[in-house]
């Protein structure tokens, strides 16, 4: 998109930090010497981080991790135990009170 127009007609949403590279670059730089590129490595940078969103990308997961971390640190009065999760919600009583038949096939391990 060096045109500087996307799909709906007007200019890209990072068509300004493409100007500000190509100013960079004919500020800094000539036909015979283009030792002055190293100035314009911030605002290509920028340019790159509108077209693809990396750092963006890289933040949003460093701040989703910190908060999954965040909150496995907080302490639940209504957690279920140990039990409960095995159990999976599964009514207790004996196989006999719930109506199944213990056979290889099936689970029928007693369960605190």
């Amino acid at each position: 998109m060096a045109s500087g127009y996307g799909l709906a007609g007007g200019p890209s949403r990072c068509f300004p930090f493409w100007q500000e590279v190509l100013a960079c670059y004919v500020t800094n730089t000539s036909a015979d010497d283009d030792s002055g590129k190293a100035k314009c490595a911030p605002v290509l940078e920028d340019y790159y981080e509108c077209l693809h969103h990396k750092k963006e990308a890289a933040r949003t997961l460093a701040l989703q991790a910190a908060y999954r971390k965040a909150q496995a640190n907080i302490k639940r009065d209504d957690a279920p135990s140990a039990g409960d999760i095995r159990r999976m919600g599964i009514v207790d009583g004996t196989l006999e009170e719930k109506n199944l038949k213990a056979t290889k096939w099936l689970p029928h391990k007693e369960i605190n």
